[in-house]
């Protein structure tokens, strides 16, 4: 349910088309897969809700690249998210923020010294990507984490760098980057979208 206090949105570019997307992807994967001499002892793990068909989809490139499996896992961070709980209009401390709709994570394999790839749609402040590692680790203790993100938009609030990034888009903090996915959306693309 759409939150009836957040501003509505309409699109100023298109960034990415389908085809872009799936190039990029290809990219990614070649990357991981050279990066980490292969895929022997590595995992990609989606953060909910568009890191999850983007880790599949990489894991599935990258496992035909090498022709072997690559165990993809999902992380849903709401928990562990410092954002959530405070009300939108700090002023009003009375107000409470929405429950949010919380899926179990999905990790069937054992993390424990492997070489994890969080992958997630876009980079922003880096607030997700904390909470993605405490949740992470709270599966246990790889041997190394590495960030792969779709988008990089810049303007960090914590130093935390994606390792492989499919695109770096500079935008004003007014802006929104959205990812649409066949999975999610029956769409395939990225748009750069700002306040109505």
């Amino acid at each position: 349910m759409p939150d009836p206090a957040a501003p509505s949105l309409r699109e100023k570019a298109q960034l990415m088309s389908a085809s872009e997307i799936e190039r990029t992807l290809v990219r990614l994967a070649h990357e991981i897969v050279e990066k980490n001499n292969g895929v022997d002892n590595l995992a990609l793990i989606g953060i909910r809700r568009r890191g999850e068909p983007l880790a599949r989809r990489l894991a599935a490139l990258a496992g035909r690249i090498e022709s072997k499996p690559v165990p993809v896992g999902t992380l849903d961070i709401t928990y562990y998210r410092d954002d959530l709980s405070r009300p939108s209009d700090q002023r009003d401390r009375s107000r409470q923020a929405p429950k949010p709709l919380v899926k179990p994570a999905q990790i069937d394999f054992d993390i424990n010294g492997l070489n994890v790839i969080l992958v997630d749609d876009v980079l922003y402040t880096g607030r997700t990507i904390r909470a993605a590692l405490d949740a992470l680790f709270d599966h246990g203790r790889p041997r190394r984490v590495q960030l792969c993100a779709l988008i990089d938009r810049g303007h960090r609030e914590l130093p935390i760098e994606a390792s492989f990034v499919g695109k770096y888009v500079h935008t004003a903090a007014h802006e929104t980057v959205q990812l649409r996915l066949q999975e999610i959306d029956a769409a395939e693309k990225v748009l750069l979208m700002e306040p109505a």
